[in-house]
């Protein structure tokens, strides 16, 4: 031991036997005042005690349900610790933390942007059927009215009061009563042919996909010719390239959406002829993620060398990664090996090079997305996807296994090397999760989205998982112990008395050394 060890070691003895020895006359009367108590003092003071710690348990249970951290814990970190001496050389200074907490927030709000579910089903042939057999409703209102936003922004321009038509159809848009907007665009339809008219109804009033195809085929007709003729008057002025800007977005929804419907009718070689000529037809619309859709189709014709190069235009570091993506690409690393993959075998030999790059493109996929392994290991339920997903969210995650986990069951032993692997992500992320590995950090804003996205009735998958601190656990116990106390000192008073008088002159007895010994190695450490 240092000097100052054994200075601070002198000082604590020397003040210890002052204090015992001035005071020995108090300590005494003090036992006396003990000796005189009753039960029912005990009975009082072990329910006060277990009150109070039940009601600071209930205080550090919702602060934790709120903010994801105990408050206990928060302010010894940030107010006593610093009193102490304590310092975190990792914090950055007060301006420099309030920037950065600033841009944190900013960042956030940019990485939550909610995207257009590329595969989003049908709601008169699809959700509408499901709450007709279920009772259940599988789109939130967040959700639909993040549709309604899409419908005005994409089917709508400032030119439709000039047909009355089109401006029927923009008040249908705004409508929150589906028989309103149904009604609405029969209205329209009586005017006139019109192609948004079309797309509602096929959407929202046809309860088979067959009807809904008759529908977009209808509206197809109308909607090139309104696209030829803005196209030829796009360049004369701001309101004719609107309206150009319109016919596009209506043709390409239309094109799309029957694709999707010779998708579900069995006709897939149609439907991926049908999405390679949209996307020659219109390359800069990749906003739209039609190479989702062709990468779905293209998997489920078991074309593995069309997947692997529609991956290499799009898996490319400059676009925004996805779960179809990510997973698509880690499905093709395995399918390689997945057939002959044995854990016990590559625990003894090691993996091979195709096994390791197999098992880096699931490590890859899972920190993307760490909710999809569940639900394609069906550890967890499946429910309808939405028409909104949030990228790296299990909002995302119920929408790629909803349509990928046959898929992924086609291919022999890939969801078993899935599950030997995807765990081991996890123990590669470095601490905090936050951190990010091979993509920037995932956004703390997921679960609150994800919770508005997706409906009541269903569990959402959170990443990272909230532990319960310490002082949680902690309180718990003693509030617990406290309440067994004051139980066993009601119903057994005179027991519970002289096992108390019992502690008492234990401790009495053995407190000089415990606090010889605590003092001595608290003055070795410093």
């Amino acid at each position: 031991m240092s000097t100052i060890a054994w200075s601070w070691t002198y000082f604590w003895t020397v003040w210890f036997f002052v204090i015992y020895s001035d005071n020995l006359t108090k300590v005494r009367l003090f036992f006396m005042f003990l000796n005189t108590l009753t039960p029912k003092f005990y009975v009082a003071l072990t329910g006060t005690s277990s009150l109070i710690s039940g009601l600071i348990l209930i205080f550090e249970w919702w602060y934790f349900r709120k903010y994801g951290t105990s408050f206990i814990e928060q302010v010894s970190v940030s107010h006593l610790r610093p009193l102490l001496g304590g310092v975190d050389n990792s914090s950055p200074t007060n301006s420099n933390s309030s920037n950065g907490d600033a841009d944190s927030n900013r960042q956030s709000v940019s990485e939550c942007k909610v995207w257009r579910n590329p595969l989003n089903l049908f709601r008169g042939a699809e959700y509408n059927r499901y709450t007709w057999v279920t009772g259940r409703e599988p789109l939130t209102y967040y959700d639909m009215n993040l549709s309604a936003q899409d419908h005005q922004t994409f089917f709508t321009c400032d030119s439709d009061h000039l047909r009355p038509a089109d401006a029927i159809m923009q008040k249908a848009w705004r409508e929150r009563n589906p028989q309103a907007r149904i009604s609405a665009a029969h209205e329209s339809l009586e005017l006139e042919d019109c192609a948004t008219a079309s797309i509602l109804l096929a959407e929202e009033e046809a309860t088979t996909i067959v009807e809904a195809e008759k529908l977009f085929k209808q509206a197809l007709k109308t909607g090139e010719g309104c696209y030829r003729r803005s196209q030829q008057l796009q360049h004369h002025g701001a309101q004719y390239e609107a309206q150009h800007r319109r016919d596009t977005n209506v043709l390409v929804y239309i094109k799309r959406r029957l694709a999707m419907c010779s998708r579900k009718l069995g006709r897939t070689r149609e439907a991926v002829k049908m999405l390679r000529d949209l996307m020659k037809e219109f390359p800069l619309l990749s906003m739209f993620n039609i190479h989702e859709n062709l990468l779905e189709s293209l998997l489920e014709l078991q074309n593995y060398a069309d997947v692997q190069a529609v991956l290499a235009k799009y898996d490319d570091i400059s676009l925004p990664k996805s779960a179809t993506i990510c997973y698509t690409a880690a499905l093709l690393k395995a399918r390689a090996v997945s057939d002959k993959f044995s854990p016990e075998a590559a625990s003894r030999r090691g993996l091979s090079t195709a096994e390791m790059n197999a098992v880096e493109a699931i490590h890859r996929a899972v920190e993307f997305n760490p909710h999809v392994p569940k639900y394609l290991l069906e550890m967890k339920s499946l429910i309808l996807p939405p028409e909104h997903i949030l990228k790296r969210g299990d909002s995302e995650a119920i929408a790629y296994a909803f349509f990928h986990l046959q898929h992924w069951k086609r291919v022999e032993g890939a969801l078993n090397l899935l599950h030997c692997t995807w765990e081991g992500t996890f123990r590669m992320i470095p601490y905090p999760l936050e951190k990010g590995h091979l993509f920037y950090p995932y956004p703390i804003c997921t679960e609150t989205a994800d919770r508005e996205l997706l409906p009541m009735f269903h569990e959402v998958s959170v990443y990272p998982k909230k532990e319960l601190p310490f002082f949680i656990l902690f309180t718990a116990g003693l509030c617990s112990f406290t309440a067994m106390l004051a139980l066993l000192t009601h119903q057994f008073p005179e027991l519970m008395g002289v096992f108390a008088k019992a502690v008492r002159a234990c401790s009495a007895l053995f407190w000089p050394c415990f606090s010889w010994v605590l003092m001595t190695h608290f003055t070795y450490f410093i």
